[in-house]
C-alpha cells in the first residue's frame, strides 16, 4: 500500500502541487501549514533602485498597488514560478535562477542596487547589491488539529522551505508524533537540514522545482 503525500505549502501553491502529485500517480493530502496576506508596506524611492530581486511569487500576488512604481526595473527572480509570475504582471525578467538566491547573485558584481520585495519572515542574505529589503507578504502558521496532525503519520511530506522543515517538526512535536512516522522530501538541502534528525527517510529534491520535488516523493511513497 501506498503511503499519502502531505502536501504543507500554503495556498494558491497548494492546489497547485496536489494536482501535479495527483497526475504523478500519487495520494495527495492538503495539509496547508502556513496561510499568506498582504503586509502593510510605504513603496521607497524607485529611482534608488537598478533592478528587483524576486524570490517568491507571493511578492509580486500580495505586493498590491505599490508595484507598478517598479515595472520598469528589470526582475532577478529565483525559480522559474517567480519569472512566471514576474512576466505576468508585466516585469521584464532579465535572469532567472535555478537553485537559490546565492547563485543568482553569485554573478552579479554589486555595482547594480536592487530592491528585494520579499516576506516577513526570511532568511537574511548579506551581499552588496542588496541595497534594501523591504517585506510585502507575512506568512501566519496555521494551528492543525490533533486529527489532522494524526494523518501526517505514515504520510510523506513535501517540505516547500526551511520554514516549512521547522513548523513541521513543531507540530509532530506538540502532538506527540514521531518523526520516524514520517518520511520528507525536500525542496532543497537547506530545507532538509532544517528538519533535523529522526525521519524515516529523507530525499532531497534535484532541483527546487515541484517536479524535482515529486520526483523525489515518488520512491519514499512506496512502501516498506
Amino acid at each position: 500500500m501506498n503511503r499519502r503525500v502531505a502536501i504543507l505549502r500554503p495556498e494558491p501553491g497548494n492546489a497547485v502541487t496536489m494536482a501535479r502529485a495527483g497526475h504523478a500517480g500519487l495520494d495527495p493530502l492538503s495539509l496547508p501549514l502556513f496561510t499568506v496576506r498582504p503586509s502593510d508596506w510605504t513603496s521607497p524611492d524607485a529611482s534608488a533602485f537598478d533592478g528587483l530581486l524576486l524570490t517568491s511569487a507571493n511578492a509580486l500576488r500580495h505586493g498590491g498597488p505599490g508595484l507598478a512604481a517598479f515595472r520598469h526595473l528589470p526582475v532577478l527572480a529565483v525559480g522559474s514560478a517567480t519569472a512566471e509570475a514576474a512576466r505576468a504582471a508585466g516585469f521584464t525578467v532579465a535572469h532567472t535562477g535555478s537553485t537559490d538566491v546565492a547563485d543568482l547573485l553569485r554573478d552579479t558584481d554589486g555595482s547594480g542596487r536592487l530592491l528585494w520585495l520579499t516576506g516577513r519572515e526570511r532568511t537574511a542574505i548579506e551581499h552588496p547589491a542588496i541595497a534594501a529589503a523591504v517585506p510585502v507578504y507575512a506568512s501566519d502558521p496555521i494551528p492543525l488539529a490533533a486529527a489532522d496532525a494524526a494523518m501526517l503519520a505514515g504520510s510523506v511530506a513535501l517540505i516547500h522551505s526551511a520554514r516549512a522543515a521547522i513548523q513541521l517538526t513543531a507540530i509532530l512535536d506538540h502532538h506527540a508524533i514521531p518523526r520516524s512516522t514520517v518520511r520528507i522530501a525536500a525542496i532543497s538541502r537547506k530545507a532538509g537540514v532544517a528538519a533535523g534528525p529522526g525521519w524515516g527517510a529523507v530525499a532531497i529534491a534535484t532541483a527546487p522545482n515541484d517536479d524535482a520535488l515529486i520526483a523525489a516523493a515518488k520512491p519514499l511513497a512506496i512502501d516498506p
